[in-house]
């Protein structure tokens, strides 16, 4: 399986965009310094009142289908 690791630091009012419908994707860099763009709602999960703040990875299968994310810090 397939990992990226990255930190995110997403303010609770740009996640808002997500249910307002003008955003669907988070663009980030992983830590290995590639830019990498999924879809927002999995890190529903992890939204709290302040928004989404840490570090994160993502696994997916080796036809890059995500699998699961995490929270590692």
């Amino acid at each position: 399986m397939n990992e990226i690791v990255f930190d995110l630091h997403l303010p609770a009012e740009e996640y808002l965009r997500v249910y307002q419908g003008s955003a669907r994707d988070v663009v980030t860099r992983a830590l290995d310094g590639r830019r990498v763009r999924f879809p927002a709602h999995i890190l529903k999960p992890y939204l709290l009142h302040h928004g989404i703040s840490g570090r994160f990875r993502i696994s997916f299968d080796r036809n890059g289908r995500f699998q699961k994310i995490e929270k590692l810090a």
